[in-house]
Order: structure tokens, then sequence, then C-alpha cells
């Protein structure tokens, strides 16, 4: 995996990862999760992971803006909360949701 950009607020993160042909994305999350959660708690800081997570393929000419979206979320998110803009970007997309169930 090469990261091309991380970053986030205090209830969400944000990760533009370039993975490899044979990695599938829900195994990338899976790596990340498990081995970032065991480093987070020998560090003596208690952590763990939401349950779910969302993914979404970026096109190469739009790395830039992606990356500079996630290094600007906390002043993004001043003006639309992360659940909006989530919800919105799946109406976008045509997602077909059950809101009990996005945010758990």
């Amino acid at each position: 995996m090469y990261a091309h950009a991380i970053g986030g607020t205090d209830n969400h993160v944000h990760l533009l990862l370039q993975l490899p042909l044979d990695l599938p994305s829900a195994k990338a999350v899976l790596l990340l999760k498990s081995n970032s959660s065991k480093w987070m708690n020998e560090q003596g800081r208690r952590f763990a992971w939401q349950e779910g997570y969302a993914a979404f393929s970026v096109s190469a000419s739009n790395l830039a803006a992606v990356t500079r979206y996630i290094y600007n979320q906390e002043a993004h998110h001043k003006k639309i909360t992360f659940e909006q803009e989530y919800l919105a970007l799946l109406k976008k997309h045509h997602v077909d949701f059950n809101t009990k169930y996005v945010f758990g």
C-alpha cells in the first residue's frame, strides 16, 4: 500500500491509499485497523475502530483535489458535518442505504 494522504477529525479518518492490484480493499482495511489498534494499545492508549468503513475509488486525475480535501477536514467540517456529507455522497452516487444502519 502507498499512502498519498491521511487526515481526519475526532470522529473519522480519511486515507487516500494506492493498493496493489492483488490486495482487496476489505483486506487492506482489516490490516490497517488491526495493526493500528494493536500499536495504539501497546502505547497505553485504549483504542478501537468502529465496525464499518467506506471505500471509494479515485481517478489519478483527482489525486491532488482529494489530497487537499483530506488535509482540510477540520475547516471543511465547520461548514457541513461528516454525517451530512456522507449521506449526501451516498445519495449523489445512488447508493441504496438505510439510515438506521449507516452510523450504528
